[in-house]
């Protein structure tokens, strides 16, 4: 067999068609090709199966990436034992690149490549090669697998990940101090020759850093490096490839190193001698002035801790660091007097507060300096007895009862005498007062500590020859509790209880609050202002209560609400207590005792009846109210109507006179219309045909003069009756306008009946029945009569 390119024979084998038994018995045969496999098979067959040997010529081929050839890069050939050259086998190629990448002459089994190949794009190709027979398109090798592997070549340099690095070493480190590491990558094959080996090195930054040519680590190479000189270094690193050989690619990147504080440098006090200046009435805790010692190192390593080592006014000054600005404030400690000391001297100190103990030869970090500071004298004000006064009261005192008294003085050697009064800005509702002359506080108005519990007031005291000077005091009052309010209902409940609730069943769980805060806590009792046969309380002991009932059933149609009073009170003394009444209502509720409807919803809002419905449901009632409105307007209106309506309308009126007048011709003893009495009309009168809703005394008129005239006598009386709503008998007017409809005797009027112009006839009443048979003997008779 002939091998093209490094091929290693690789034994392939072909099973024959016939082969198929799973014992297999292996022999060797004498010639070198193939191999002869034989199987056990059952006796009746007697045949023995060869296995022969299948003959490719191939291996895993190798293929040189970056080829720039014209013509197409040869890779290989595949050749099978079967071929005999006569042209009837056809190669076939498959799998990775075949067909585009890879292509095979079908008769001869030459393999090109088409294009040129970046192995860092992909290393190897794995493809399928097989023989068939050219006119059959059977197989006569089974398909097999190889591989193209790429050659590498040097075609990628060093990368790094970073353009620039930002690095930093503390300042005075030693020599060879790691700084940092950069790492360089190359995209070559670091299996195959020096293509991928990097080599490391410095092209700027010398002779103060170096770099370690194999691990690409940054190292200081100078002792030594102060911070305070140069704090900023730029160093270039160049990663080369081929092991830094000749010819190899390169890459390179900039690492920025930064030099760190570290402390080797004491603060220093720019002075030997300070001098500050301080009023004698400077308040404890001013600042009169400050100190400051400069520091080269930054950061925490420039931090200075101030104190006052020595002097002679180490009790009445005190030193304060500022950290911010690192400064060293001195405050007055104690009160200052001109009169009794006028200068003093004080010995600062100031010291670093992080000491590197690598740097103690270089020390020490402290330094130290004199202030001297003077007393200027003033006119000072008075001054308290107390920083601040608390006073306690309860409150239940009185008006004008004091609860304390604060004292001040001239610390002046006049003396002069002080007056007190309240800063009205921290007691607007002027509850206290103050007494000017000698400072008693006392109440104003009444205390209410469930309105404030505290009262921060300010003191005024001022000199009566200088009112400028003068000195605030703070008062802090506290008001103490006292049980003057009653317990009440924590929140308001809805309570409901079930139409079908049996005794004893929970209907509601109430608790209680109370304004007051006794010291021993709350503590609140639960009980019914009286016996209720439907509902009762049962306290929990615990400040709340439980509402049960006391009957089985209630009935929503009879009494839909309840009205339960509850009776909390307190413990404290005096005991408080006050009565807050639950609302029950009575509903229908599922067999879990969940609420259904109540009685109000039952008649107002009926279940499933949208916004819209509702809301002409309430326009139909609406409507109907204003239609009886009018109805009863209209009805009322027609009872006030006359009499007589029209000349047509003619009635029976009967009018009885107490006296016989002279007739209708006498008009001189009086005006019959003066009796109808026009005034009373136009007057809103009290109506007598009902008991009136109040009954007042009737009042008495005096006795009119003899010689009054008797209409007006008739006009007082009349009124006074009129106006009487307790005058019995309660008459009532009743007019009937018409006697009814479908009457079958119509009407039997003897005016109506006179008017006729002829007889009429009787006889009909005889066959109404007894009751009528007086009335026809009457009219009957008078025909008769009349013919007679």
């Amino acid at each position: 067999m002939t091998i093209y390119q490094l091929l290693v024979l690789f034994p392939l084998w072909v099973c024959l068609p016939h082969f198929c038994s799973p014992e297999i018995m292996f022999r060797r045969t004498p010639t070198p090709q193939k191999r002869i496999l034989g199987a056990r098979v059952p006796r009746s067959d007697g045949k023995i199966l060869h296995r022969q040997k299948r003959g490719w010529m191939w291996n895993q081929f190798f293929l040189l990436e970056e080829y720039t050839g014209s013509d197409y890069q040869y890779v290989g050939k595949l050749h099978s034992d079967q071929d005999k050259g006569d042209g009837s086998l056809k190669y076939i190629l498959s799998g990775d690149g075949a067909g585009t990448l890879f292509i095979i002459d079908e008769k001869t089994g030459d393999i090109h490549a088409t294009r040129r190949i970046d192995r860092e794009e992909k290393a190897f190709y794995t493809l399928r090669a097989q023989a068939i027979n050219r006119r059959t398109l059977r197989p006569v090798e089974p398909e097999s697998e190889f591989v193209i592997k790429i050659h590498d070549i040097n075609d990628n340099e060093p990368t790094f990940p970073e353009e620039i690095y930002t690095a930093s070493v503390p300042e005075m480190s030693v020599v060879g101090t790691s700084v940092v590491q950069v790492t360089a990558t190359d995209a070559d094959d670091p299996s195959y020759g020096n293509s991928a080996r990097v080599i490391y090195s410095i092209l700027q930054g010398q002779p103060y850093f170096s770099v370690e040519p194999e691990t690409g680590i940054i190292r200081t190479a100078l002792p030594n490096m102060n911070r305070e000189n140069r704090e900023q270094y730029q160093v270039v690193i160049q990663a080369k490839d081929m092991g830094g050989q000749m010819g190899g690619l390169s890459g390179t990147t900039t690492v920025n190193i930064t030099l760190t504080d570290v402390n080797d440098n004491p603060p220093r006090f720019p002075q030997n001698t300070i001098h500050l200046r301080v009023l004698e009435s400077s308040p404890i805790g001013t600042a009169i002035g400050s100190v400051k010692a400069t520091d080269a190192d930054t950061g925490k390593n420039a931090e200075v801790e101030y104190r006052i080592i020595d002097g002679d006014g180490t009790d009445m000054f005190d030193i304060i660091t500022e950290k911010d600005t690192q400064e060293g404030i001195i405050t007055v400690k104690k009160p200052l007097d001109y009169e009794s000391r006028r200068l003093y001297t004080l010995k600062v100190e100031a010291e670093n507060t992080h000491v590197d103990p690598r740097f103690y030869y270089l020390g020490p970090f402290k330094d130290t300096t004199i202030v001297k500071i003077s007393v200027e004298d003033v006119d000072e004000p008075p001054i308290f007895s107390r920083a601040s006064y608390l006073f306690e009261v309860h409150e239940d005192i009185e008006v004008g009862t004091i609860i304390g008294t604060v004292m001040a003085r001239d610390p002046d050697s006049t003396s002069s005498p002080i007056r007190f009064s309240l800063d009205r800005h921290t007691d607007l509702d002027r509850i206290f007062n103050i007494h000017s002359g000698n400072g008693s506080l006392y109440t104003s108005k009444p205390l209410d500590r469930e309105l404030s519990q505290w009262h921060n007031l300010t003191v005024i005291a001022a000199e009566i020859n200088n009112p400028k000077e003068m000195t605030r005091v703070a008062v802090f009052v506290r008001i103490l509790d006292v049980n003057d309010n009653a317990p009440q209902f924590a929140v308001f409940y809805d309570t409901f209880v079930c139409e079908n609730a049996r005794p004893g069943q929970l209907i509601q769980t109430i608790s209680a609050v109370d304004k007051d805060d006794p010291l021993g806590g709350q503590k609140f009792f639960f009980s019914l202002a009286a016996v209720n046969p439907n509902f009762t309380v049962q306290d929990n002991e615990d400040n709340t209560a439980r509402i049960l009932t006391r009957k089985n059933g209630f009935n929503r149609h009879e009494i839909n609400t309840y009205l339960l009073p509850v009776v909390i009170s307190d413990n404290d003394y005096p005991i408080q207590s006050s009565t807050g009444t639950l609302s029950i209502r009575v509903c229908t509720c599922d067999s879990q005792g969940n609420m259904q409807s109540c009685s109000a919803e039952a008649l107002l809002l009926p279940a499933g009846l949208s916004t819209g419905a509702l809301i002409a449901i309430l326009l139909c009632i609406i409507i109907l109210l204003v239609i009886v409105v009018l109805f009863a307007a209209l009805k009322r209106q027609r009872k006030k109507e006359p009499l007589i309506l029209s000349k047509e309308d003619i009635r029976d009126n009967i009018v009885s006179y107490n006296d016989e007048g002279g007739g209708e011709e006498d008009t001189q003893a009086f005006d019959i219309g003066t009796l109808r009495n026009p005034a009373a009309i136009e007057e809103k009168k009290l109506r007598r045909d009902i008991i009136p809703e109040t009954l007042f005394i009737p009042r008495r008129t005096p006795t009119a003069p003899d010689n009054t005239d008797v209409r007006d006598f008739i006009n007082e009386r009349l009124k006074e009756h009129d106006l009487d709503p307790t005058a019995p008998p309660y008459d009532s007017l009743a007019t009937y306008a018409y006697e009814g409809n479908d009457s079958i005797a119509e009407s039997l009027s003897s005016l109506e009946s006179g008017t006729t112009d002829g007889d009429q006839n009787y006889d009909y009443l005889r066959e109404w029945g007894p009751r009528f048979n007086k009335l026809a003997e009457m009219y009957g008779g008078g025909e008769s009569d009349k013919d007679s």
